[in-house]
């Protein structure tokens, strides 16, 4: 879990996170102890360990080349430790505060 001063901080720090780490984007290699050999299945398999109260599919829309995935980010965040966020940027997950959604690229 991350210290947060406060509870109801705005998702778009969350955004800005991604931002910065932009170079670790898909690189699914630098990832050490590996939940799947395939990266998607991984972020997949992290999210559901955050997030075990979730049970529905983990691609919850498709829109042109990208499809979201379920799972309450701000509930992610307020759980996950910032490797396991950067694990997700290093699987190809992106974060769009506008929606409050993880995505992904086929």
């Amino acid at each position: 879990m991350w210290d947060d001063e406060e509870d109801n901080e705005p998702l778009d720090k969350w955004e800005q996170f991604f931002e910065d780490y932009e170079s670790e984007y898909g690189k699914f290699d630098r990832i050490i102890n590996k939940r799947h050999h395939r990266p998607d299945i991984h972020a997949f398999l992290l999210i559901s360990e955050v997030l075990p109260e979730d049970k529905g599919k983990i691609i919850r829309d498709a829109e042109h080349d990208q499809f979201y995935l379920d799972g309450d980010p701000e509930t992610f965040f307020k759980r996950a430790t910032e490797e396991q966020v950067i694990e997700l940027i290093r699987c190809g997950v992106g974060y769009e505060a506008d929606l409050e959604s993880f995505y992904m690229y086929p």
